[in-house]
């Protein structure tokens, strides 16, 4: 887990004026053990993080008064350093280089995935070392089941396997999660686009594709829970 230097946990803003959004980012934000505020407009967001101080800022960059690049400016002209991540439903190569070019460090467009949105702002968290610390190990460990999240490898036993993106995603939450069962929905929440329109169906292909890699010749570790939904365990 992400720790500041001086222990206490990651903090985080998310700016969003679209509610759902915002509570669902707090929330999966809050389940990494970090400490959250949120705002829904762009002067409001601007007092938080100078109030607040954090580690990182989530800003979208339609808001109702300021929009984002005014506010990153206004931020950047106080002094403020920390590391932003634009999230917008724009996705236009004039928009993503006008957010970078204004001193925001990534760009995410919806619709997403939290998991892919978390691994960002650990990315940015990371390089910011002057504030904040590493205290985790980034290999997650299940049995004989290991993935490393900086170097997106997963093997087995010692045995290389080759994931998508989307295969690694899915795989990355049932191990933060061992033992625990996680619904279709909880999965489809974290693994896929905030907004996915698509039916559950698309988590059992998923995981019977993870099946077919992960426990392939070897004692089964992705488990079923008749409606109820999914989890990981140790073999044996």
């Amino acid at each position: 887990m992400l720790k500041r230097v001086d222990g206490t946990p990651v903090r985080a803003v998310v700016v969003d004026d679209e509610a759902s959004l915002s509570d669902l980012l707090t929330m999966a934000l809050r389940y990494e053990g970090w400490d959250v505020r949120s705002a829904a407009e762009g002067r409001a967001a601007i007092a938080l993080i100078r109030e607040f101080q954090p580690d990182v800022v989530v800003l979208d960059v339609m808001l109702p008064d300021l929009d984002g690049l005014h506010v990153l400016q206004r931020l950047r002209a106080d002094g403020q350093e920390m590391p932003i991540l634009f999230l917008t439903a724009k996705d236009a190569l004039d928009d993503r280089i006008a957010g970078l070019t204004a001193g925001g460090d990534d760009y995410v467009t919806k619709p997403f995935s939290l998991e892919e949105l978390i691994a960002r702002l650990r990315g940015l968290i990371r390089r910011s070392t002057v504030v904040v610390a590493d205290s985790s190990d980034p290999v997650l460990r299940v049995g004989d089941l290991e993935l490393d999240e900086e170097s997106y490898e997963v093997r087995r036993a010692g045995r290389l396997i080759e994931l998508t993106a989307t295969e690694f995603e899915l795989l990355r939450f049932l191990m933060r999660n061992p033992r625990r069962v996680m619904s279709k929905a909880q999965i489809l929440d974290r693994v896929w686009s905030y907004d996915f329109g698509g039916r559950s169906s698309i988590v059992e292909i998923y995981i019977s594709y993870l099946r077919k890699k992960i426990d392939a010749g070897a004692t089964p570790m992705i488990h079923t829970v008749r409606s109820v939904g999914y989890l990981i365990k140790a073999a044996g």
